[in-house]
């Protein structure tokens, strides 16, 4: 595997290598394990393009992307309510 040098502040130097020493890895794995936190525009695009063809294979309909785009936000909505019921449920008038 070929390397490289990056230039970092002296301050994040020293928190890179206090969480390697902590995690028992080299600070180039500690930034390794960063970048795969953080995936760039296009790789999400590509993540996102994915996906929606695996929807559209499961329900065995050719849905525009224009329609993914107008679909309301299932996950989203479902978060909401849990979130809501966690927040009753923690002022005591759990529904």
């Amino acid at each position: 595997m070929a390397t490289t040098t990056i230039q970092v502040s002296r301050e994040a130097r020293d928190h890179l290598a206090e969480l390697a020493k902590e995690r028992g890895v080299s600070i180039g794995q500690v930034v390794e394990e960063l970048v795969a936190q953080q995936p760039t525009a296009a790789q999400r695009a590509a993540r996102l393009a994915a996906d929606r063809e695996v929807v559209r294979s499961l329900i065995g309909l050719d849905i525009s992307d224009e329609e993914f785009e107008q679909a309301p936000d299932v996950l989203g909505n479902i978060y909401k309510i849990a979130a809501e019921k966690v927040r009753a449920a923690a002022r005591g008038n759990v529904a």
